[in-house]
């Protein structure tokens, strides 16, 4: 019997991923364990392994976009014929009408059918291309992505530019990890009732305790916004439709830049972990994410998140999908303020909190940035 390989959930928001390439060519035989295909999503690329063996059939070209549990190929017994009904996710004809428009406007063709993958009709739509007049390359003569994407190059770029602007030198189609950081973060700006908060901090004591601690002041805030989530314990939640699911482990989600968008390991029960431990696991995760190397499964499970951008004074950080809170980390500077009745340099540092007001309204952002505040201002426990 044909066992079918499909697109895996490498995350808790996942629902799709871009076959990058198989490493095998059909017909060829697979052994169990065998790295059989390379996926990239928005936050991760993977080797995914057969979990069989048998002969490589696929069913979807290189370059698709392939909805989580999707068919991308099957392993077939020596002599077995591939499976004569496909999947109803994989259907690859698509009754037209009759009507036709501009090839920048509503995608439509004339009466009949076209044979092509869900991804193409997918991008199709979203470039207004009309499929009946894509040259088609896939197998069994069906239009695959890479054929749209042809199309769509080798078209002049009619409607491409608004009036008034000048010619762009360069077209970028959105793809891979940044335009599925696109579609979150539209996705939850238009889901939630976001509002963020801002709070100036005194860090001269936590720099000064830090630096002979050998640790990142990163690190210290992590530290602080565990202890407080275990006093104002409403932001450490996630909101599932109309139910609120509220923890007592607190998985700490960190954002790290990365040269095409970011990535978001998480450093799990983070509310029971000493500074040294949470200073090692931000290290060799920030190391492992950057080179490439971060597993899925540290990836998902995060019940609040820290962005540090020490770059700017503040922002306004957009929620993780499901969460309701966020902590936005600004830089660090010197200045002039009033302590003790006198001015004084000393080095402060913007903080901001988003939160979705569905949850957290005013009164509770408030609390917890004043107890944030105190246990980065007097840092003495941190350091225990």
């Amino acid at each position: 019997m044909a066992i079918p390989i499909v697109m895996p959930r490498l995350g808790d928001f996942m629902t799709e991923g871009v076959l990058t390439r198989f490493t095998k060519n059909a017909g060829e035989e697979v052994k169990q364990g065998e790295v059989i295909a390379e996926i990239e999503t928005e936050k991760v690329n993977y080797d995914l392994e057969s979990t069989d063996s048998g002969i490589f059939h696929p069913t979807v070209e290189a370059g698709e976009t392939v909805m989580v549990d999707a068919v991308m190929c099957y392993l077939l017994k020596e002599g077995e014929e591939p499976p004569a009904v496909l999947e109803p996710q994989e259907i690859i004809t698509e009754r037209r009408p009759t009507q036709r428009r501009n090839n920048r406007g509503a995608s439509t063709a004339r009466e009949g059918t076209v044979p092509s993958t869900p991804g193409a009709r997918k991008l199709a739509a979203k470039l207004g291309i009309d499929l009946s007049e894509v040259t088609a390359t896939g197998p069994r003569g069906r239009i695959v992505e890479s054929d749209v994407r042809n199309h769509s190059h080798n078209q002049t770029p009619d409607n491409t530019v608004l009036p008034g602007l000048p010619e762009p030198t360069e077209i970028v189609q959105l793809s891979g990890m940044r335009k599925a950081i696109a579609s979150n973060m539209k996705n939850s700006l238009s889901s939630t009732a976001q509002l963020s908060y801002f709070m100036e901090v005194d860090v001269t004591d936590a720099q000064s305790k830090r630096r002979k601690f050998g640790c990142g002041l990163g690190d210290v805030i992590i530290k602080a916004t565990a202890d407080t989530l275990n006093k104002v314990p409403l932001l450490n939640s996630v909101l599932r439709e109309d139910k609120l699911l509220k923890f007592n482990q607190i998985n700490m989600a960190v954002a790290v830049a990365l040269e095409d968008g970011l990535v978001v390991p998480v450093i799990q029960d983070v509310g029971n972990k000493g500074l040294s431990e949470i200073s090692e696991s931000v290290k060799d995760l920030s190391d492992r994410a950057r080179n490439g190397l971060i597993s899925p499964d540290e990836l998902v499970g995060g019940t609040f998140t820290i962005s540090i951008l020490g770059v700017v004074d503040g922002f306004t950080p957009i929620l993780n999908q499901s969460q309701v809170a966020l902590l936005g980390v600004g830089r660090s500077v010197q200045k002039p303020v009033v302590k003790s009745g006198e001015i004084q340099i000393r080095e402060m540092m913007t903080l901001s909190l988003t939160g979705d007001h569905q949850v957290i309204d005013g009164a509770v952002a408030a609390n917890f940035f004043r107890r944030l505040q105190q246990a980065i201002e007097r840092p003495t426990n941190i350091f225990k």
